[in-house]
C-alpha cells in the first residue's frame, strides 16, 4: 500500500445528470432543483465525477460556472448517455411517450426559465409534439380556463391559482448613460402585467408623489428593452428580463420599490389523463420548483 487514494472510474448516471443539469442551469442552485437534491449533494456528486474522470470539469469562478476542456468533451457523451438511459427506461416501464403538449409562456419567461425545461424534456421524450406560446400571462390564463392550452407557466392573479413554482421580483431598468430616472415627469415604460399590478405600481409612484407619463404599452418586453436601451424610458421588468446593457434602478434613485410577482403553473382540465401532459407537468415541476415556495 503506497498510501495514495485510488478512485474508481465508474461513471455514475446520477453524477452525468447532476453535471448536465449544471451546465445547462448555469448554477449550483438551480441544477440541486432541477435534480431534487441539496446543493451540497450536487457539489459532492461533481467532485466524484472530476475524481472518476481525473480532470476538472467546470471552472468554478464567482457567480459564473464556465467548462473547462474536459467539460467540453464529456457533455455530448453525456447528453447521449441520458438520452439512451430514459429511452431503455420508458422501453422497459411502459413503452416510448407520444402525443401533444401546449405550453404557454410570456416571453420574459422563456429563455429563462423554459430551456432548460425543454431540453431535458426533449431528451426524455422526443416522441411528444410541444407546441409553445408566448404571450402575456392574462392571455394565457383565459386559455388554459377555455381548454385552449394544456399547460401555463404565468404570473398568479390570485392566491388559488396555479401551482407555486417561484417568486420572481419586478425591478426598473434604465440605460445608465442616459440617467432617464432624473426626469421629471418620469417616463415609464410598462409591460402588460394584469390590471391588478399595473395599478399597484402606478399606485406606489403617486404614494411617493413622483409625476411619470406611461409612454409604452405592450404585452411583448422586447418593446419595453428597446424604450430602455434608447433612453426613452424606463422599463418595468422581470429580474430575469434585465439585459447586461441595462442598469437595475430602485429607492437610491429615487424610485420606489417594485412589487415580486409569484410564479404558478397552470393546467387545464382538457389534459387530464394525457401522459404527454403530464410527463410536462412533472418536468416543469423537477426543473423550476422552488423548494421554499410550499
Amino acid at each position: 500500500m503506497t498510501g495514495k487514494q485510488v478512485h474508481s472510474r465508474d461513471l455514475q448516471i446520477d453524477w452525468l445528470r447532476t453535471f448536465v443539469a449544471v451546465v445547462d442551469t448555469g448554477s449550483m442552485t438551480a441544477a440541486a432543483r432541477q435534480v431534487s437534491r441539496s446543493q451540497s449533494a450536487v457539489s459532492m456528486q461533481l467532485k466524484k465525477l472530476e475524481d472518476s474522470i481525473g480532470r476538472p470539469l467546470l471552472n468554478r469562478e464567482p457567480r459564473q460556472l464556465s467548462l473547462t476542456p474536459a467539460g467540453y468533451d464529456l457533455l455530448g457523451h453525456a447528453r447521449k448517455v441520458l438520452e439512451s438511459h430514459s429511452t431503455l427506461v420508458l422501453a422497459m416501464h411502459g413503452g416510448t411517450l407520444s402525443g401533444r403538449v401546449t405550453l404557454g409562456v410570456p416571453d420574459d419567461y422563456a429563455l429563462t426559465y423554459l430551456v432548460p425545461v425543454l431540453r431535458t424534456f426533449a431528451a426524455r421524450f422526443n416522441e411528444v409534439e410541444v407546441t409553445l406560446v408566448c404571450e402575456e400571462s392574462t392571455a394565457l390564463w383565459a386559455k388554459v380556463d377555455r381548454g385552449e392550452i394544456d399547460l401555463a407557466l404565468v404570473t398568479r392573479d390570485a392566491p388559488s391559482r396555479g401551482e407555486l413554482l417561484f417568486r420572481e421580483a419586478l425591478v426598473w431598468g434604465a440605460a445608465e448613460q442616459h440617467e432617464v430616472w432624473k426626469r421629471d415627469p418620469l417616463p415609464i415604460a410598462v409591460h402588460e402585467l394584469g390590471g391588478r399590478l399595473r395599478t399597484e405600481i402606478l399606485a406606489t409612484l403617486s404614494s411617493q408623489r413622483r409625476k411619470y407619463r406611461v409612454v409604452y404599452n405592450s404585452p411583448n418586453v422586447g418593446g419595453q428593452l428597446a424604450m430602455a436601451e434608447s433612453g426613452m424610458a424606463v422599463a418595468v421588468l422581470t429580474r430575469c428580463s434585465v439585459p447586461a446593457s441595462l442598469k437595475v434602478v430602485d429607492t437610491r434613485h429615487g424610485l420606489p420599490e417594485l412589487p415580486v410577482v409569484e410564479v404558478v403553473l397552470m393546467r387545464s382540465k382538457d389534459s387530464k389523463g394525457s401522459r404527454a401532459v403530464d410527463a410536462m407537468y412533472d418536468q416543469v415541476m423537477r426543473t423550476l420548483k422552488d423548494p421554499l415556495c410550499t
